[in-house]
């Protein structure tokens, strides 16, 4: 009798834990056009767990591990809200001093504390989460609590490598866990933004991550995760990928901006190969006036072979470049245009080397001031990338180098100075 009582009391027990799971699950999965209409389920159902919660009987929350998992489920489920709310804290906080080994108490506690702004005390109830046993899910909420401190922090760099040191651990507990990939992915994409180096191997990096998020059946249902893929294929310039995975995303969640995202690289891609295709003559005639057609070739390539050039380098044009990253090679142009668009970064510019064949030059890193219109470039170990792709029955084709570092660009003949760098403070979209 006394056994079949436990059991009882065990279920019930376990059926609100399951109606706070579903809760989350809730608030992970279904994505409205009104955000209110998602405000509205959720309040709906959190009354019916608390309703859940309040039916066990009172002689069943007695002792203080039943005391403190009652006040743990009810803050938890209080808490599925993005906003702050005090009533979640209190009974979060009674919980811990109930049971202070509760770990997933001290976990809820910590994400509470964050919608206050308190961070110090969110990671130090995370670390107190930690304390009590290795697991994933806290230790992706620490790298992500890590990533939102580093923002406007002296030692950036620092606080975002902790963030993705935490990830890293948090899949070495299950390497099948797609939120811990996706949790890397976010973290090596915000170190591309935040340390100042726009290091190609971290967009690397970060794709690689979402890759293996994918495979998991559960991320499938994230939104954010075609979201950020579609951001890395971005600034890869993987145009198609970019386009599909914003795409993606928009439908999963209409009200994410990710149709924005497409308007602006459409705009911007038609933009570009307009440019290119139709008016490329014309901007290199604006340099070169007065000459006849059969001179413009000459008078444009002694322009542009003025400059030193390391010997360490060999000179060449657009015609031989290899798709992808050229060793121990430069290519020297002049800008005909400043291309003006509705992202921060990158900038872009058209350029034409000597050979009077245009392309479009993508820089990271740089300040907006550092290149105009007119000046003659070397561009250093460029990474070459011949855009040939359709989008909705429109094709684009057009050659484009990319360059990361200050270092890989001469201006007028002059390296760029330490002070024409840039960081821009563009970070991850990451959930509650």
């Amino acid at each position: 009798m006394a056994s079949a009582v436990g059991k009882e009391e065990e279920d019930a027990w376990g059926k609100v834990r399951k109606a706070a799971d579903d809760l989350y699950e809730l608030r992970d999965t279904f994505f409205t056009q009104n955000p209110d209409d998602k405000t509205s389920k959720l309040q709906q159902e959190s009354d019916l767990a608390l309703k859940l919660l309040d039916s066990i009987p009172a002689e069943q929350r007695k002792l203080p591990v039943q005391r403190a998992t009652y006040e743990y489920l009810r803050g938890k489920i209080l808490d599925v809200v993005p906003e702050y709310r005090k009533e979640a804290d209190d009974h979060l906080s009674k919980a811990v001093k109930l049971n202070p080994s509760f770990a997933d108490a001290w976990l809820c506690l910590g994400n509470c504390i964050w919608k206050k702004g308190d961070l110090t005390s969110a990671k130090n109830c995370f670390n107190l989460a930690l304390s009590k046993g290795p697991n994933k899910k806290i230790l992706c909420q620490l790298s992500m609590l890590e990533r939102r401190m580093a923002q406007g922090a002296e030692n950036q760099a620092e606080i975002v490598e902790e963030s993705i040191q935490h990830a890293k651990e948090a899949i070495t507990l299950d390497v099948k866990d797609g939120n811990s990939w996706y949790n890397l992915g976010n973290a090596c994409l915000t170190s591309f933004f935040v340390t100042g180096t726009w290091d190609h191997s971290k967009l690397l990096q970060s794709l690689k991550a979402y890759q293996n998020a994918e495979k998991d059946e559960r991320m499938k249902s994230n939104p954010d995760l075609y979201f950020n893929g579609a951001t890395v294929n971005k600034y890869l310039e993987n145009y198609e990928r970019a386009l599909s995975g914003f795409e993606a995303a928009a439908l999963k969640d209409p009200s994410l901006n990710a149709t924005e995202e497409v308007e602006k690289m459409v705009n911007l891609l038609n933009k570009l190969e307009n440019l290119l295709k139709k008016n490329g003559v014309d901007l290199i005639d604006r340099f070169i006036q007065g000459q006849s057609r059969a001179k413009r070739l000459a008078s444009l390539a002694s322009t542009i072979g003025a400059g030193n050039l390391n010997s360490s380098y060999k000179r060449t044009t657009l015609d031989v470049l290899s798709e992808g990253l050229n060793k121990a090679v430069a290519v020297l142009g002049k800008v005909l245009l400043f291309v003006k668009h509705e992202n921060i970064t990158p900038l872009y510019f058209l350029v034409c080397d000597s050979n009077q064949s245009c392309f479009v030059l993508s820089v990271y890193g740089i300040r907006n001031d550092a290149i105009k219109e007119g000046d003659q470039l070397i561009l250093l170990e460029p990474y070459f990338h011949h855009v040939d792709f359709s989008w909705k029955g429109k094709c684009y084709q057009f050659k484009s180098i990319r360059v990361d570092f200050l270092e890989q660009v001469i201006v007028n003949g002059k390296a760029l100075l330490p002070h024409q760098a840039i960081r821009t403070s563009i970070y991850a979209q990451l959930k509650p």
